[in-house]
């Protein structure tokens, strides 16, 4: 009987989502959109995305240009990102709110820096949990008979395998990202 690690597979390409979300949300002095798309803006009685009330356009090398579909909701969404705490700064003017990414110094690179490798090591710890659950979900079949000692040793070398690439993939995300944040 052969094991199936298409579900351990499918929870690894979610941890590398996962992680590939998380450092979309760190600025690094490049205006990007995706650092919006975690906040929530108090809309018509409801909190919603910043892009389901407004188009979300880059403007230049360090600005956003957010255009409210109502204008209205200007007010609002400059609210709510300054409330994000992102370390941006948001002005507001007739057309919509125009965001600014100021000049990363060296202290918040390095700030940057140790956050994506906390977001790394998350990761890699819900790697691990789910490598474990598969190891032990392949010695309960071989200690029920479903499996030889042999096919057990053959599919922990997979297993091994499957992890492996995983956490090269998940090191060439960060290195991207620590490229990135340090402006090389």
């Amino acid at each position: 009987m052969a094991y199936n690690f298409s579900n351990f597979k499918d929870k690894v390409k979610e941890i590398n989502n996962w992680l590939s979300g998380e450092f979309a949300g760190i600025r690094t002095g490049r205006a990007t959109p995706a650092i919006l798309d975690k906040i929530m803006v108090e809309s018509y009685g409801s909190k919603m995305a910043i892009s389901h009330v407004a188009t979300v356009s880059t403007e230049d090398a360090r600005s956003l240009r957010i255009s409210p579909w109502d204008k209205s909701q200007i007010k609002e969404i400059e609210k709510a990102i300054a409330s994000a705490n992102l370390g941006v700064s948001a002005s507001s003017d007739d057309a919509g709110v125009r965001v600014n990414f100021p000049e990363l110094t060296s202290e918040s690179r390095t700030a940057l820096l140790k956050i994506a490798k906390q977001k790394l090591e998350d990761a890699r710890i819900s790697l691990r949990r789910e490598r474990d659950e598969v190891w032990e979900d392949i010695q309960e079949k071989e200690k029920g008979g479903e499996l030889s000692e042999d096919e057990k040793f053959r599919y922990k070398d997979e297993l091994q395998r499957v992890v492996d690439e995983a956490n090269k993939s998940l090191d060439e995300v960060y290195k991207r990202k620590e490229i990135e944040i340090s402006g090389q």
